[in-house]
């Protein structure tokens, strides 16, 4: 019987809807708390299993205790092996010490539910000894370790328990968070990982949009081209990235590189939200509110990486007609399709099918949403 190995970092993504880009560190975790954020990573971790229980395969599923595995595997229906011990609070050293224990045990695969500090910590713990798999249920995720989705994950792991996935190096990459919160990118490869390969299913590498005169006009023509349509009566929402912010500086107001910003009538209404300010806005104004994202280079992503504060909630008060999508030709070139992972499956449905993407000046594509 295939032994897998099942790991939970509980407060994985807790700053992604209050805005905090991350959860890294007791004071933002204790502020993440303070601002009302809410687990996310059980849900998304009990959204696999219960999947992988619905597929069939029978393993053993070995875990840490309570709140790192435990608790989930067993409202799952499982009944899992438990080993090794945790106090009232986790922290990165029980991550690693779990994957470690694992390996000790000789399972054939680790799936842990986490971010990419996550990934950092098992990378840390076991190199390239064992293959990993990542549930993504962090904030940012620019490491290629991740499925995209919960579900996905659980038939990434019957495949490959089942011999019919290869293996390949997946870049293990992270920023550092307080600079992220300042506006800056600082990302660092940390290792690679033995990951299951199915391009279908295994995001890549988060990359930036190249930094040439090309791309930047191309951005601009993008922002121009919006610009000129965009209504007074109209709330708009901006999300994070370069082509973005080049909305903004047509615009000339400021815009938080990596954050969420509110436009209306062409002024900066609100800087940096997170989820509650955005509903709170979203019910006071009557008019009409637009949603606008660009994809993540390399992933697709247009929700649920970087901008869980533009939450499952929030789409659903705006609805699908009011999302615009903005990408420059290099960027849709680095991506087979747009991608949605929200944290709620039904949304995901909604958003999936086929949207407009502005390319330039004047010219739209046509481009699949999965």
């Amino acid at each position: 019987m295939k032994k897998l190995g099942f790991i939970v970092n509980p407060i994985a993504g807790m700053g992604g809807r209050v805005g905090l880009k991350g959860t890294d560190g007791d004071e933002i975790l204790e502020l993440a708390i303070r601002l009302g954020a809410k687990p996310i990573a059980p849900e998304r971790a009990k959204e696999m299993l219960f999947e992988l229980k619905k597929l069939g395969f029978d393993l053993e599923l070995i875990t840490y205790p309570r709140v790192m595995g435990e608790f989930e595997a067993r409202e799952c229906g499982f009944n899992p092996v438990v080993i090794g011990e945790i106090g009232e609070r986790t922290s990165r050293d029980d991550t690693i010490r779990a994957a470690r224990d694992m390996v000790e045990l000789g399972v054939d695969l680790i799936v842990f539910c986490g971010g990419d500090g996550t990934a950092r910590d098992v990378c840390e713990a076991i190199d390239k000894r064992v293959p990993v798999l990542g549930v993504p249920t962090g904030v940012k995720m620019h490491s290629a370790v991740f499925a995209v989705n919960p579900r996905v994950a659980a038939r990434i792991v019957v495949d490959f328990l089942k011999g019919f996935l290869p293996l390949r190096d997946g870049e293990v990459m992270d920023v550092d968070e307080e600079a992220f919160r300042r506006g800056f990118v600082s990302a660092k490869l940390y290792g690679y990982l033995l990951v299951p390969y199915e391009p279908n299913f295994i995001q890549g590498a988060k990359a930036p949009s190249p930094q040439t005169d090309d791309e930047r006009e191309n951005q601009l023509a993008i922002a121009r081209y919006f610009v000129e349509r965009m209504d007074d009566d109209t709330i708009y929402i901006l999300g994070p990235g370069s082509t973005i912010k080049a909305v903004a500086d047509v615009l000339n107001i400021p815009k938080t590189l990596l954050g969420v910003d509110i436009v209306y009538r062409g002024k900066l209404l609100a800087s940096d939200v997170n989820e509650k300010k955005l509903l709170d806005i979203i019910k006071r104004f009557d008019g009409r509110c637009v949603i606008v994202v660009t994809p993540i280079g390399n992933q697709g992503f247009i929700f649920g990486r970087g901008n869980q504060q533009i939450s499952p909630e929030v789409i659903k008060s705006i609805g699908r007609d009011n999302i615009v999508v903005l990408a420059t030709r290099y960027k849709l070139s680095t991506i087979p399709c747009l991608r949605v992972d929200t944290g709620d499956v039904e949304v995901d449905d909604l958003l999936k099918g086929y949207m407009r993407v502005i390319v330039d000046y004047g010219e739209e594509k046509i481009v699949r949403v999965a």
